[in-house]
């Protein structure tokens, strides 16, 4: 893969490889392998970089990869951590580690701010371009050193060091009221739908919600109650409202 970037580029203060290596390799705790792939986990969408093939260059696709081996770790490592925890359990805690907050708490505290380029006020309060181009960087060090090395990545550097995880897990996140408002603010209509099913072992039920957004399904959860099964549909519908860009 060449170089996303020349030492004569106006697009970007990365001019020198030397110098981002090294303070990649200080948020990173290694020594990373193809620049590149990094270099493009930290252009935000607003200061997306045109090639002069034409190819547009941000760190929206390498985003997308990350969230999903951020949940894969995670998944794996709460479903080993708590074996006594429902699936409704770990969905929730995953939920509170994933927030975009914590996300974007840890992307500042590895020095992420220093090394991002945007176009957008950075003091901005009520922004989560950290936090993005964290997920986006754990796609890279995916891309570069696999599974086994982004996972060390996440937990060791990230979430063993980073978080009072204990805190953490005392604090709920009612994302079912955060699409509620969401839909008001903006005259949208919201519906769960409801089916009931029975656990294979105690037969005891288990509640299925789909979500919809103006008809449109945006996020389906289970659980013991219909309160639980809520909340894990909003959850999903949430992240979608996020991934989609309809907020900040």
């Amino acid at each position: 893969m060449a170089p996303l970037f020349s030492k004569h580029s106006k697009s970007t203060h990365i001019v020198n490889n030397n110098d981002f290596r090294k303070s990649l390799k200080q948020v990173l705790g290694f020594r990373p392998g193809n620049l590149s792939i990094y270099e493009a986990a930290f252009i935000h969408r607003s200061a997306t970089l045109t090639l002069s093939s034409g190819d547009r260059i941000n760190n929206e696709r390498l985003e997308y990869l990350g969230d999903a081996i951020l949940d894969a770790v995670l998944s794996d490592w709460l479903f080993r951590q708590y074996p006594e925890a429902d699936e409704g359990a770990l969905t929730k805690i995953r939920a509170r580690l994933v927030n975009r907050d914590q996300l974007n708490t840890l992307a500042i505290s590895v020095g992420i701010k220093d090394l991002l380029i945007s176009h957008i006020n950075k003091n901005h309060t009520t922004r989560h371009l950290y936090g993005d181009a964290l997920e986006a960087l754990i796609g890279s060090v995916f891309i570069d050193r696999g599974y086994n090395r982004t996972r060390r990545f996440i937990l060791s550097k990230l979430y063993s060091t980073r978080l009072d995880q204990n805190k953490l897990l005392d604090t709920d996140y009612d994302y079912k009221s955060q699409v509620f408002q969401w839909t008001q603010k903006l005259n949208k209509q919201i519906s769960f739908d409801y089916s009931e099913t029975a656990q294979k072992r105690t037969g005891n039920p288990v509640y299925n919600t789909i979500l919809r957004i103006d008809h449109e399904i945006f996020g389906e959860g289970s659980g013991l109650s219909k309160k639980e099964a809520e909340q894990n549909a909003a959850y999903r519908a949430w992240k979608k409202i996020r991934k989609i860009g309809f907020i900040d």
